[in-house]
């Protein structure tokens, strides 16, 4: 039997590498670095569980970030859980979505590790 597909996305990084953590909690895990690239596995792989960040672009004009274009394929897979990373400073943008998108779970930096094993473990 094979293990859920955890899809880590991390187009800015600057946090430690949870793909261990992750794995412990029992998904097979594939990570990317460009939103494109990520949402053609999406399609392509229907995750459990997607982690990635919300980095605030202000030179797009009809959406926030990629975060927001990653959501539009999302929204057609019910059973994918998305958990984000977030800049507390960037608090007021993310907030814009999260009227629109709803996450399994958010997070803001540093990233509580606690608080990310638990969250992930309870979707294994």
């Amino acid at each position: 039997m094979s293990r859920p597909l955890l899809l880590s996305v991390i187009e800015m990084g600057g946090y430690p590498n949870f793909t261990p953590l992750y794995r412990q909690a029992g998904f097979d895990v594939v990570v990317e670095t460009r939103m494109r690239k990520a949402m053609s596995i999406i399609k392509k792989k229907q995750p459990a569980v997607i982690v990635a960040e919300f980095n605030f672009q202000s030179d797009f004009r009809d959406r926030t970030s990629s975060l927001e274009s990653m959501m539009s394929v999302v929204e057609l897979l019910p059973d994918t859980k998305v958990i984000v990373f977030y800049e507390k400073e960037f608090g007021h943008q993310f907030e814009r979505l999260l009227a629109v998108h709803s996450f399994h779970k958010t997070f803001t930096f540093p990233i509580p590790e606690q608080g990310l094993i638990d969250s992930i473990q309870e979707l294994a």
